[in-house]
This record gives C-alpha cells, structure tokens and sequence, in this order.
C-alpha cells in the first residue's frame, strides 16, 4: 500500500475534484447525495487494506489477517473498491450492489450509511461519468497513515460547505455557520462522559464540535454519547459517515421527523433526556402534524399548541422536554421573531415562567446560512446556579460579527467577548444586560433585546415581525420553487438522452 502523506490542500482539491466531473450533469444540491458514500468506500476499502497489512505483519497469514477482529469494518468479497474499479458497463448498479452487501456484512454499525442515490440511473450518470468519477478517487490512498481521522472529517466538513456554497439556500438543511456552532459549544462546555443531543442533526456538525472541544483542551472525547435525528434520509446518511470518518464510532444517527415520531425513548417509552442539546431546528414550518401535538403523547406540549404556520415552539418545547433535570442545558439558534411575535405570546409566557431561559444572545447578519436575516441564540439551563435563578442575560452582539467574501462569521475576538460576558453574568454597558423574571413581566414577556439592553439597535418589534416572518415565507417559497425547477430540469435531461 502506497504511503503518502496528503496535506489539507490536496485534500480539498481532491474532494472537490469529484464535483468537477459530476457539474453540468447533476444538480449542484444532489452532488453530496454521490459523492460522500464514495468517499466513504474509498477510505472503508483503504482501511481494510492497512488493517490488513499491519495483520499480515502479526500473523504472516491471509485468512488470519482477515479476520473480523483485525477490522473495524466487513469488507464481503467481491465489494471491495477494486471490485468496482474493475467494472467497465453499469458501473451505477455494481456501485449500489456493493453498498448494500457492506450495510448487510455491517448490521450494528452501517445499515443505510450509505444513503439513497439513484446509481443505477444512467440517464443521471452514465458509465462513462462513473467511471471517471472512480478513477478520479483512485488516484489517492485515503489511509489512516496518508490521512489521520481529524484531517479527512476537516476535509467532509470543507466538502459539506462547498456543496452548500454552490447550491446555495436550498443548502440549509445540512450545513450551520461553524463559527456559530463553535460559540455554542463552548457556552455550553460539554464534558467528558455526557450525552449530547441534536434533534434536527443535518449532516452531524454541532455533534462533531463537541468532540472537537474536548480535543483541544486535551480532554477524553471517546466516551461522549452523540445522538442525532434527521429529516432528510440522504442527510441523515452523510451524517452517520461523517462522525465515522472524524473517528467517532459510537455515535447514534436516526432517521425521521423528531415532532412525529422521536427516535430516542427511555425503557418506559417516555422521551430520552441528555445532559447537552445543540440544534438548529427548521424555521417557521408550516406542514406539521399540529393536531397530533395537541395531545402529544411525550407531553411536549406543556407551554401550549404553537399555530400551524410556525412550528418553532413545537421544536423549543421538545428541547426542552429532552433535557436532563439536573444536567441539562441547550443552545437552540433561531430567528429573532421567537422572541416577540403575537401568536406565541402565551407560550413565550410560559417559557419565560419555566425558568428555564438562561440566555437570550442576538448576533449579527448573515449567521444564517445564505440569509440576511440576524440570528438569536438561545441558551436553557435546567438547573441555575443560584444566584442566575429567576434571571435571563440579554447580550446584544449584533456587531460582533465579520464579512468576508460574502461569507459572515465570528472570529477569535467576537467569540471572546460574547463567552466572556455569556460566563459573567452581568450587566456590561450597551452590551449586556440581566433582567428578573418580574421586569419580563413588565415588558409583557417579550424577549426581544433592545427592550432590556440599553444602547441597544433601537427596534421596531411590530414592524420586525412582519419583515422576518415575510423574509422566512420568501425562503421556503424560494426553496421549493428551485426544487420544482430542477426536477423539471432533470426530467428534461432524461427525456433528450433517450
């Protein structure tokens, strides 16, 4: 086996090299659907091969070296890459064939990682593209010794935002500005041992950071229990690869609506608690099942029924359902209109009563991904210390934030200054500001920032509802309207290669 140590650059020019060959023939929204399960094999096969080597050093025997033990993942014969690389027609279905038999061979690790593309459609890919694609991933060894875990996960994430910067807003669903994850993990400082909970889990990001956190500060990150649940199938796939290829094992990715049906219960059927939350969940869905969670058999409805057209407070109260009660704290990124619009007057009111509001943090534009729209990030603590008890921290942070290249993010001093007035808990002067439960009151439970700090952006809270909520309408109408075009795209595509 070839040992060449591959740099970051390499790396990336290698990934995004696949979706050089693929542009023009797929929608940019469908690259990862295609080659993330490639790159998943790719380095499944090579693995094998290095296990096998550094067997065959031990035991000097074929079968031997082969054995489960010496593996952390079945190869079956026949579905190795160089199985693939060997076939020249319906190389889409040889593809396929092969990742279903390692699913099977694998059952309690990979059962559907490798999602739901449609190899086998040669109008979509034809052999030739294939066959390509395969030579192009050929060309490097993504071994252990060539490629340490942390660099090829860095190496998915840089891919996760690639794909997300050429396909644009209809990207939302799997990719969160990782500075913004990063500020959040950090306000909730995940420890060794926990368990950390992300209900609408994208392709595994904030999951992965707390990981990373314990890493840098030289902390024991392996016995971390990751949990994640995922809508989209095909994301919920490159999620499960993802903890994988960032050496993370033990992770547990299920897919399926978190409002409809939880995928986490406890022995008695009620709803799993976790000692961390990090989520980003959908904004202002209109298509969900309101009337079953109107009698929701998790009792996830303890603050009200949220209106059909925004499903925000179904999702916050699910949260806040899933939090250990002595442990348990989340960070929850939203937009700002959770925290004045009218319809959910009632059930601000009685999350503001829970108590369990420990911070409310607005941040400035474009933390959204490809949005305008400014972000709030809300932090729950299930048990205050003491002295924040009947208390919320407003920060406004709204100019804590840099734009370069059309991208927004926060840097080293922003995340500074907003962990350090997040961990004070204080009064700073323009900045941040703690408010009792009784001035909230005053203020008709809104939440909305300027209403408490002082110096503040001034605010038209009437006049912003109808701005964001209109800003999320024109999102999802602009969303579905891209989807419905390249559908009609690809079948037009189809009708012409006939």
């Amino acid at each position: 086996m070839s040992t060449t140590r591959i740099s970051q650059r390499e790396l990336e020019s290698y990934l995004w090299g696949a979706a050089v060959v693929l542009r023009g023939l797929i929608d940019a929204g469908d690259y990862k659907q295609y080659i993330f399960p490639l790159v998943f094999l790719k380095r499944i096969s090579d693995v094998y091969d290095e296990e096998h080597e550094a067997a065959m050093k031990i035991y000097d025997d074929e079968e031997l070296a082969d054995m489960p033990e010496n593996h952390r993942f079945a190869i079956p014969d026949g579905c190795h890459w160089n199985d693939i690389r060997s076939v020249s027609e319906n190389i889409g279905t040889k593809i396929l064939g092969v990742m279903r038999a390692i699913e099977a061979a694998n059952p309690d690790t990979l059962p559907g990682v490798f999602g739901d593309g449609d190899w086998g459609n040669k109008n979509l890919l034809p052999d030739s593209t294939m066959a390509d694609l395969i030579e192009h991933f050929s060309s490097e060894t993504l071994s252990i010794a060539n490629l340490p875990e942390d660099e090829l996960g860095n190496g998915y994430e840089y891919l996760i935002k690639k794909f997300a910067d050429d396909s644009g807003h209809t990207a939302q669903e799997f990719y969160t500005n990782r500075t913004l994850v990063h500020l959040m993990t950090l306000m909730l400082e995940p420890q060794p041992g926990e368990s950390v909970y992300d209900p609408t889990c994208g392709t595994g990001g904030m999951l992965i950071s707390t990981v990373a956190g314990l890493k840098q500060q030289g902390k024991e990150w392996r016995n971390l229990r990751l949990y994640g649940q995922e809508l989209n199938y095909g994301t919920s796939a490159i999620a499960r690869m993802n903890l994988f290829l960032h050496g993370i094992t033990d992770g547990h990715i299920a897919h399926g609506d978190t409002l409809t049906r939880p995928a986490f219960l406890d022995a008695s059927g009620h709803l799993q608690t976790f000692d961390v939350v990090l989520a980003n969940p959908p904004y202002s869905i209109k298509a969900w099942n309101r009337a079953a969670f109107t009698t929701d058999r998790y009792g996830r409805n303890m603050w009200g029924v949220p209106p059909q057209g925004r499903a925000d407070y179904a999702f916050f109260q699910h949260i806040a359902k899933s939090l250990n009660s002595n442990t348990g704290r989340a960070a929850v990124l939203f937009p700002h209109g959770v925290l004045f619009r009218r319809e959910e007057a009632a059930l601000r009111e009685a999350l503001v009563k829970s108590d369990l509001v420990e911070c409310v943090l607005g941040l400035g534009a474009g933390l959204f991904y490809n949005s305008p729209m400014e972000a709030v990030v809300i932090t729950l603590r299930a048990s205050k210390p003491s002295r924040n008890q009947g208390k919320v921290l407003f920060i406004n942070a709204v100019n804590e934030v840099t734009r370069e290249q059309a991208q927004s993010f926060l840097n080293d001093s922003h995340q500074a200054k907003i962990f350090n007035a997040y961990h004070d808990f204080e009064d700073k002067d323009g900045f941040a500001a703690v408010a009792t439960l009784d001035q909230i009151k005053e203020r008709s439970y809104s939440l909305a920032i300027p209403l408490y700090v002082v110096g503040a952006k001034a605010a038209d809270v009437e006049g912003q509802i109808d701005v964001l909520d209109s800003l999320a309408d024109w999102r999802t109408a602009t969303a579905a309207s891209d989807t419905a075009v390249a559908d009609v795209l690809t079948l037009l595509r189809a009708e012409v290669l006939k």
